[in-house]
Order: structure tokens, then sequence, then C-alpha cells
């Protein structure tokens, strides 16, 4: 066996978002995120994890160690190659046969399987059925909000709705990161199930280490420069083009700059938007003050972060926003949409600004606020360092989860009693 045999075993599932990637590549963001640095937090705190994903090109490892007691395993289910999420229900199965085998090749057993997103949840759901193994689940996002945002809803979305249902009716428990996130679960999902709030965390060491006037130096950013920050995938969703329009809007530009942080696949959906903003951009006269670094990552994100004047949350939903708690960590407050999470983690003239979703001009009055007063700048940056280490540390989220875990994995199994709910997942 890899580990030794008197640790607890976890299981984090996750199979679209792989917790070893490059974040900013196609799809891959705050969930990958959340699953990499809870499957490492949790190590410290005694388990074993495992973290499982789907492999999704041929040159991928299949196993990365992380840390001692924590890797990320790489399972064959369907071609080789990316696909997106939408198109991979097809292949649950054979994620399930190759966990399967995984588990009979290693004589694992998994005191519990945390799953995130709804694809996993059916992986969870099945792994259940098949072996009695505990289930926890995190949705990083529901369908049924979602689907309200869109005007495309996907041909996939009846049988999402069906699954998010039946989860939250059959785990374990359901982990919802913010009380509005739980609201949504009741009012659009089902009243049936059991829901724990436990939020997101961020690294408070790396994000906050470096002052505004040093991570400036490290980035060749001028000193007196009004910087307005957003960093993210380039989806639609993400309400980008809001962003650009506001700071179209500004009438003080002296100084201004806008960053757009975020990586981009040439001919891919976050290649396309990124083009499109860019036009906008040009088209707003705004080419001049606007640059896009690409990718940021482990050497540079946390100095842009701490770089920035403010930082720029314009989505049109969010369940809870990790940027947002990685950007007050550094001291940098927030302008943020008025939706899901963010309203949960930003607190309005203590931390930061809500905004209306896509509302360009209530979004340019906020930022402007905040660019004109530099001191009242540092007193919400303050607040919002603050806020981030009494609650959202990836220690302390780890810690609650540890004991979650460890209190259902003692339970005995108890039926749900839902008129809608069934023993066993969707067909696949």
């Amino acid at each position: 066996m890899f580990f030794p045999g008197h640790k607890k075993r976890l299981a984090l599932i996750s199979v679209h978002g792989d917790p070893a990637i490059e974040i900013g590549k196609e799809e891959a963001g705050g969930q990958n995120v959340y699953v990499r640095q809870v499957g490492e937090a949790l190590s410290r705190q005694g388990w074993q994890v495992d973290m499982f994903t789907r492999r999704s090109a041929p040159d991928q490892a299949r196993i990365v160690q992380h840390t001692p007691d924590c890797r990320t395993i790489r399972l064959t289910a369907g071609s080789e190659k990316f696909i997106p999420r939408d198109e991979l229900f097809e292949h649950l199965p054979k994620f399930v046969e190759a966990f399967q085998q995984f588990q009979a090749d290693e004589g694992a057993k998994y005191d519990v399987i945390h799953t995130n997103y709804w694809l996993s949840s059916w992986v969870g759901m099945r792994l259940k059925a098949l072996q009695g193994t505990k289930h926890i689940h995190t949705y990083h996002s529901l369908g049924a909000v979602k689907y309200q945002a869109i005007s495309t809803i996907p041909l996939i979305a009846k049988t999402r709705l069906a699954t998010e249902k039946t989860c939250l009716e059959t785990a374990e428990r359901i982990i919802a990161t913010s009380p509005q996130e739980q609201d949504h679960m009741r009012s659009l999902v089902s009243t049936d199930g059991n829901i724990d709030i436990i939020p997101c965390g961020t690294d408070i060491r790396r994000f906050g280490c470096v002052s505004r006037a040093e991570a400036r130096q490290q980035l060749g950013l001028a000193q007196d420069a009004k910087i307005v920050f957003y960093v993210g995938r380039f989806d639609p969703r993400k309400g980008i083009e809001t962003l650009v329009r506001a700071v179209g809007r500004l009438t003080q530009r002296d100084n201004l700059q806008l960053i757009i942080g975020g990586g981009s696949r040439p001919g891919q959906s976050d290649g396309r938007e990124r083009d499109r903003i860019e036009k906008i951009v040009a088209n707003l006269g705004l080419h001049t003050i606007t640059s896009f670094p690409g990718r940021l990552g482990l050497d540079n994100l946390h100095l842009y972060y701490a770089a920035a004047d403010v930082c720029v949350v314009p989505s049109h939903y969010e369940p809870f926003g990790l940027v947002a708690i990685e950007a007050m960590a550094s001291r940098t407050p927030v302008v943020a949409s008025a939706v899901g999470g963010l309203q949960f983690t930003v607190i309005p003239e203590v931390t930061g600004l809500l905004a209306p979703p896509k509302d360009s001009a209530a979004f340019s009055d906020a930022i402007a606020r905040i660019l004109a007063n530099s001191q009242w700048r540092d007193q919400l940056g303050d607040a919002g360092r603050e806020r981030v280490e009494a609650i959202f540390s990836w220690d302390g989220v780890a810690a609650q989860l540890s004991k979650l875990y460890k209190r259902v994995s003692k339970e005995s199994s108890q039926p749900h009693v839902s008129a809608q709910s069934s023993s066993s997942p969707v067909s696949a």
C-alpha cells in the first residue's frame, strides 16, 4: 500500500477539475484551486488524501505527488484529450470502473468520498450504491442558478438538474460554501438533505506577504499608478465586459491602468472571449492603458493582487468567489457583483463594495470611489485581511472538513426520506 495503514484515507473526486493542472488553462479555475488546497491542508490534518481526476492528455503523469500524504491520481475515462465538461457525462461509468480498479490494485478503502461539481456527484452516488461509501459533496456551481443567467441552455441541463437534486437528497452531507448558496439549494433544488456551511479558503501566507510598493517594483509598475485588476477565466459569465465598460466610464484617467489577468488558448472558448474583450477595449479607446499579462501563477499572482488599488470581480454568478478572498488577503479592496457567495465574502463599505451584476455604471462609480481616496482604500484593505485571517484560511477550512468527515464516518447509514429521492444516481 502507498500510505501507512493507520491513517484515515480520503478520496477527493474532481472529474473535470484537475488539482495538479496549471490554473488558467481551459476550464481550470477556482474548483481546481479548492480541491488542491483542501487536499494538501487535510494531509496536514493527518489524512491520507487521494485526489482523483480525469486524464486529459496522453503525456500527463498518472500520479502527481504534492505532499507525502497527498497526491493527484489521473484516471482514464474516454479519450485522453480535453473534453468540455458538458460532454463528459457519458464517460462517467468508465471513471467509476477506473476508480474501483485503482482501489483494488492499491488494496485501498476510503473512509469518506468528497465529490466536487455535479459530474463528480454522479460518480460519488454510484460508488455509494456499489460499495456503501460515505458521500459528501460540494457543488461549486448550481445548474438551477447557472441556467437562469445564460441564454442558451445546454442539452445536458435536464440530466444535470436531476443529478444535483438526487445528490442533495441522498448524500450524507452537502457542503455549501456560503449562506447564499445554501438558500439557493433549498429554494431551487430540494428541501430535503443535510447541508453544512463551510467556506472556501485561501493561502494567508502567500497572499499578503508583500507590500503594494514592493509588488509594483517587482512587476515594473509605476508607484503612482491607479491600478484596476481582474484575474480569472475568459468566460462571458465572468463579466469582464462589464469591467471594461465600467473603466471606460471613468472620467479621471490620470495614471490609470487596467490589468486583465488570466490564461487563454487560441481557438478555444476562452481564447475567443479574450479576442472579444480586446475588441471592446480597442473600441472604447482603452488599449493604451490596458494590459493582458496572460496566465498568472505561483510566481506572480500574489504580486498583482498586492500591486492593485482595487480588484474587480464582475461575475454574473459566483457560489463563493475565491478571487475576492485572495485579494482581501492581499489587503486589496474588492468591487464585486452582488450575487451568490460574493455577498458573503465581501462586506459593503467594510472590505469593499458590491454592485448589481452587468451594471457597468454602478461598477464604475464603485471603482471611482476607491481610487479617489487612498486612505479609505487602505482601511478597506486592512479590514479585508482581518476578515480572511479570521474565517478563510485553508487550514481553518480543512479543520472544519476534517471534523465533518470524522463525524460522518462514524454515523450509521440512514435512509433519506424524500418522495423524489432514489437510492441510485441518474443513469448514464
